[in-house]
């Protein structure tokens, strides 16, 4: 297969690394280790390493291809990816790109760059979907479009469906004409009034928390009309690509999972509308949170059940908590392609390595701490002192995860709420650091630390695990019992 990246626009902001060039100064590392996706060709032929994926245990690249190959021409894709942040969805995603350019066109999309993270409805995701397809088609083929925007029929039943809405419609004239004028397009055309209507529309979707309740609960009880004018585009902007380059279009969702997001908007949209995307007539991966995919609420999700994948998170510790040097040895290939190892005084890079749990996310915050501790005292390479720092400072993140949040409400009997406390929660960890296979039946306490990262996933097998600064704070406290010599089998070292 093709490694050539697709040419169509992404939405998806590169925030990657800014240099595809490894740091051998202190005062580089930022540069490099951004905690962000690989979405470039010249970020990804730089930094990419395959061990961390040989060590998963199953190929959800491989497999997501297979499925894409089969849905071409034929059904659409629906598929749902979860793991912890940090894992590598989003890299991986570009990895199932680049292999499926022949026949995909990919539209990325961020929940949390597009959408107010905070109090989205299902209807602005959907769309924020028909406007990036729309426009993404029109893009001249040598841009990764179809050099044919939709039909002014298919255009006008998505005016239609908000001509009651005169304020929407007065910004959209206003802005369509603004955009014909720059576009070089009829300002009474129906392109340029949809142009101005998606313009609008995206300003409207990054407030909507100031969006008047009256509107909302409008839209959405007209949702199935939406979603009907919304699939003759979908199926129009496919036709049009098809007869141009011979690919479909495919949807990438992203960030569902992360922190700021709402867990009641991500909900609403995945569970209690879930219709949405089943009956939507496009292929599409969109990521969920872990915990999600976990709770009793998974078998209503709007994909198949063998299409809902996990992405494991990699190893540095057996279940038994000795060493696993093969993952070790994956995670430092990988930082040692952005960086030079002689940054490091000797055993401080595997220090630091243990400490993240293999969370490249965790490794590259804790790096960059520990550089600029480092820097701050005029030293040229990172040593012990630098490295405590940076452990501290993540332990105490972690230490703030464990505490009450919004993934810590439980069901009583009779139908009453109760708080997650913390003592359930470590009481349940040290079960999972002692692999009681009992531990790992999914309930609201193993959903909650699901969510705050201190419980992870590994490889097929499915086990679970403990990160390490976890394992630090329980034996800390007395819950683990610690050796008299050397640190706590499973925690940092």
């Amino acid at each position: 297969m093709t490694t050539k990246p697709i040419p169509a626009k992404t939405s998806k902001p590169s925030l990657g690394a800014t240099s595809s060039s490894r740091a051998t100064r202190l005062e580089d590392l930022y540069k490099v280790l951004k905690p962000s996706p690989l979405l470039t060709e010249r970020e990804f032929a730089a930094f990419y390493r395959p061990a961390i994926n040989d060590l998963r245990g199953t190929d959800i690249v491989g497999r997501l291809s297979l499925a894409l190959e089969r849905c071409h021409n034929a059904m659409p894709l629906k598929a749902l990816l979860m793991g912890h942040s940090g894992v590598g969805k989003s890299t991986e995603l570009t990895r199932l790109i680049r292999n499926n350019s022949a026949k995909y066109r990919v539209l990325r999309l961020s929940v949390t760059t597009l959408l107010d993270p905070q109090s989205f409805a299902p209807f602005d995701v959907l769309l924020l979907m028909m406007a990036e397809l729309a426009e993404a088609t029109a893009r001249p083929v040598t841009e990764g479009g179809a050099g044919k925007h939709p039909s002014d029929a298919i255009l006008r039943d998505i005016w239609d469906w908000f001509s009651t809405e005169k304020e929407t419609m007065a910004r959209s004239v206003q802005t369509g004409a603004e955009a014909a004028a720059g576009a070089g397009v009829s300002g009474d055309s129906w392109w340029a009034k949809a142009l101005g209507l998606f313009a609008s529309l995206k300003g409207e979707f990054k407030y909507a928390s100031v969006r008047e309740k009256q509107v909302t609960t409008y839209r959405l009880s007209r949702l199935d009309s939406l979603i009907q004018a919304v699939n003759k585009m979908s199926v129009e902007c496919d036709r049009l690509l098809r007869d141009a380059t011979g690919c479909e279009w495919l949807f990438a969702v992203e960030d569902c999972d992360k922190a700021g997001v709402s867990p009641k908007s991500v909900e609403d949209f995945f569970v209690t509308y879930a219709n949405v995307l089943r009956d939507l007539e496009a292929h599409w991966i969109f990521t969920i949170p872990i915990a999600l995919g976990y709770s009793p609420k998974a078998s209503s999700l709007p994909a198949q059940q063998d299409m809902i994948f996990c992405m494991p998170d990699t190893m540095v510790f057996h279940p038994d908590n000795s060493p696993h040097l093969e993952g070790r040895a994956a995670v430092q290939e990988v930082l040692e392609a952005r960086l030079d190892a002689t940054l490091f005084a000797p055993r401080q890079l595997n220090r630091l390595i243990v400490a993240s749990g293999g969370n490249l996310r965790d490794l590259f915050a804790m790096t960059c701490t520990a550089g600029d501790e480092a820097l701050l005292r005029h030293s040229r390479q990172i040593e012990a002192r630098d490295v405590d720092a940076a452990v501290a400072q993540m332990r105490t993140t972690y230490e703030r995860r464990l505490g009450e949040g919004p993934y810590d409400v439980e069901l009583w009997a009779g139908g009453t709420e109760g708080l997650i406390t913390f003592e359930k929660k470590a009481q349940r960890l040290v079960r999972i650091y002692k692999q009681d296979p009992a531990a790992r039946i999914p309930d609201p306490v193993l959903f909650s630390l699901l969510h705050a990262r201190a419980v992870r996933e590994f490889n097929g097998n499915r086990w679970f695990g403990i990160h390490p600064l976890v394992v630090d704070i329980l034996a800390m406290q007395g819950k683990i019992k610690a050796p008299r010599k050397g640190p706590v089998p499973g925690g940092p070292e």
